[in-house]
């Protein structure tokens, strides 16, 4: 299932979620030139600023304080960094549709300090399930989880316009929030667990699925205990 848009109102402008989207864009763009020159180089740079979980256990055991601040460094800098147009498209695509409901909810700041931590609590599940791994992760996907964590509880019964692949044709369904973004947890959860029995190795898989889980479960909890942000002019008054 594909969401395409949504019916929830807002009643505020999403600057910050134009800002997210805007900045993870340019990033890409960046990452494009790079690669353009040299893929040697675009890999070194997505080695050095995404996420390998064996650098932060080497991080924790080594003597020098720089080397696990350089690890936490690149879970801020992966968010920004996406490994293929699919990928952007994809998840900025989503951003665009959730994520100005919940700066709506939460105010300009604060859903961009809600963004971050969602994507450094994805992170971290990520690494506590793929300690060996040697791959470097990249994309927003985590945060974004988050986004969709928060929408899934605050809007359970707001609209979502999807398509829906039916065997051999598409079709277009507005379907309830909960069933779009419950089936796209579920689906995450099974994977990852089928994910993390079936590989053996170091490696892993090539998905994320537990920092997608890890960064929808942030975002359920963190919408609850964040405050809310209630502008002027939202409601009426006597």
């Amino acid at each position: 299932m594909i969401p395409l848009r949504d019916d929830q109102p807002r009643f505020t402008t999403p600057y910050m979620n134009y800002f997210l989207v805007a900045l993870n864009t340019i990033v890409f763009l960046f990452e494009l030139s790079i690669g353009a020159q040299s893929h040697r180089a675009l890999d070194g740079l997505i080695y050095e600023f995404g996420i390998v979980p064996a650098h932060f256990a080497s991080g924790l055991a080594g003597p020098q304080h720089f080397q696990l601040t350089g690890a936490l460094l690149s879970i801020l800098t992966s968010m920004f960094l996406h490994g293929s147009w699919l990928h952007i498209i994809g998840n900025m695509w989503v951003l665009w549709i959730f994520g100005d409901n919940i700066e709506d909810y939460l105010g300009r700041f604060t859903y961009l300090l809600f963004y971050l931590i969602c994507g450094f609590t994805a992170a971290i599940t990520h690494i506590a399930m793929n300690p060996a791994s040697d791959v470097p992760t990249v994309g927003a996907s985590g945060a974004i989880a988050g986004v969709m964590g928060a929408y899934f509880l605050l809007y359970p019964k707001a609209r979502v316009l999807t398509l829906v692949p039916l065997i051999v044709f598409f079709t277009f369904w507005w379907l309830p929030a909960w069933i779009v973004l419950g089936y796209w947890f579920l689906l995450q959860f099974l994977s990852g667990t089928a994910t993390s029995i079936a590989y053996s190795s170091p490696s892993g898989g090539t998905v994320a699925f537990w920092a997608h889980v890890g960064g929808f479960v942030s975002g359920l909890i963190l919408i609850k205990v964040m405050p809310r942000h209630s502008p002027r002019g939202r409601y009426s008054t006597w």
